[in-house]
């Protein structure tokens, strides 16, 4: 069977029972034998002869190419009326990705060493930037971007399925880039203007803060409308502890200084927009936060993959053709 495969290039017939044409000469020649004229319509005196030149014309040694030539031909023909088909390579069909934008504030309040990560105090922003990055592993399918604000809100990555060069660029973020003010109303309408070419039902904005809105030309609540306006729902973080600590004995003392964070703005921005506010004093309760969100926006699962039928009639086809152009030669060059 395994032989068979091998020269045999179909999988199969799309109709099949077309191949029952066949022995549909074989049929017509048994049934209708060709029968001599019972009249002649020319009498001459060498008819004899002429019957007998014409006998060994059609005898063994001329008529079996041509009509061997015929019988293939018309097989053939069958086999391509049948339309064979073949099973191409696996085929995954295309997903609609999520449009996903993430902003990111680098205020200054960013620089306060109020988090832990692997059991020494680290800076806001660098228990941001791991907790991002795992969140950013788990995301392949997705198109994911990136927007870091501060007086200003900037794109630092464009919606792209390339996640790892988000990460980089997530690496290279660092505090004051965009200046050390918060303007979280121009981020969330930045991020709004970015997703547009989004499917409609998936435009999501996960925002970070940890301070309230203190720049920009936008208030965050007219932006939060437009938001909703356009399909994108919110999910807004608040970050940070209490402020910077020092450690004495083993105990950590607050040192004041951290900047109080808008809790009650956020999360009328992520009611009005259909997201979700989440408050993380700590770095495990940001990661909690994001698999919420992982959750909530589960990635799109490839569909099951598929393997389309390949017409392969052309084949059979063309050698029909030149079987019968073949057996027409034949003829003429024994006429």
């Amino acid at each position: 069977m395994s032989m068979l495969a091998e020269w045999w290039p179909f999988d199969g017939f799309a109709w099949p029972w077309l191949l029952l044409a066949l022995p549909l000469p074989l049929l017509v020649r048994l049934l209708w034998p060709p029968r001599a004229a019972t009249e002649a319509a020319l009498r001459v005196p060498w008819g004899a002869r002429l019957r007998q030149v014409a006998a060994g014309a059609s005898g063994p040694a001329r008529g079996h190419g041509p009509l061997w030539l015929a019988g293939a031909a018309w097989a053939l023909l069958c086999v391509a009326a049948a339309r064979p088909q073949q099973w191409g390579p696996p085929v995954v069909p295309p997903q609609t990705a999520r449009g996903m934008m993430m902003a990111l504030d680098l205020s200054g309040s960013m620089g306060e060493e109020d988090m832990e990560l692997g059991g020494r105090p680290v800076d806001r922003l660098t228990a941001a930037r791991a907790v991002l990055a795992d969140f950013l592993q788990r995301r392949t399918g997705d198109r994911v971007g990136l927007i870091v604000f501060g007086d200003r809100a900037f794109v630092l990555a464009p919606l792209t399925a390339d996640l790892a060069s988000v990460r980089q660029q997530l690496g290279d973020a660092v505090i004051g880039l965009a200046g050390r003010a918060t303007a979280l109303g121009d981020a969330i309408a930045l991020a709004v203007k970015r997703l547009q070419d989004a499917p409609a039902a998936e435009r999501v904005l996960i925002v970070l803060t940890d301070g309230v809105n203190t720049a920009g030309v936008l208030d965050p609540d007219k932006a939060a409308r437009i938001a909703r306006d356009a399909g994108v729902r919110i999910y807004p973080i608040a970050f940070g502890g209490e402020g910077a600590a020092v450690s004495v004995f083993g105990f950590r003392l607050p040192l004041g200084g951290g900047d109080e964070v808008d809790e009650a703005g956020l999360a009328r921005i992520a009611q009005l927009t259909g997201g979700r506010f989440f408050r993380a004093r700590a770095t495990d309760e940001l990661a909690a936060a994001y698999a919420a969100i992982d959750r909530l926006e589960p990635v799109a699962q490839a569909g099951q993959a598929v393997r389309p039928r390949i017409e392969r009639y052309p084949l059979p086809l063309a050698a029909a053709l030149g079987l019968g152009l073949l057996a027409l030669a034949w003829r003429r060059g024994r006429a």
